[in-house]
């Protein structure tokens, strides 16, 4: 079975320390703009971490013309071919989350891709906001529990 990365904005503090490893793992500098995750806060003050959740079934890939976004189903992640990538930004638009965005300087496609199995955001989450589990059932619940408490709380602020 895989791992998940488990999002658990109660635990979340907004200390941005997640988009700062993301962007030293990838971009080898503190640029939050080089992240592959995102925390959105709330005016309530709920922060949320927010990246790339891995579809089963993504729809980012299914609408890539070049197969730039394939999803590898021994790891469950779905992997950006950065050589393969046109910049036509489909997937962006399809991401029914929004966990997808572009560089303009280096025109390419910023999503997570769990740092190769070793994801840095949540290693130095001081909270544990954010965790590398396995994808148990237990695990998958939590995940479900966050998505519905997180449509709950930005909805309503629309």
């Amino acid at each position: 079975m895989n791992n998940v990365l488990l999002l658990q904005p109660e635990y979340c503090i907004d200390c941005q320390s997640c988009r700062l490893a993301c962007s030293l793992k990838h971009d080898g500098s503190f640029r939050p703009s080089k992240s592959r995750i995102e925390v959105l806060t709330s005016p309530l003050k709920f922060s949320v971490p927010l990246t790339c959740l891995q579809c089963e079934d993504p729809a980012c890939a299914a609408v890539c013309v070049v197969n730039a976004l394939t999803k590898n189903e021994a790891t469950g992640v779905v992997e950006y071919d950065k050589d393969k990538c046109i910049g036509c930004r489909m997937c962006i638009s399809a991401c029914p989350f929004g966990n997808i965005s572009y560089d303009r300087e280096t025109r390419e496609v910023l999503k997570c891709d769990v740092c190769d199995g070793e994801p840095e955001c949540a290693a130095f989450c001081p909270t544990d906001a954010i965790q590398w589990v396995r994808a148990d059932l237990e695990s998958l619940a939590r995940k479900k529990a966050m998505s519905e408490r997180f449509e709950q709380v930005f909805s309503k602020e629309g």
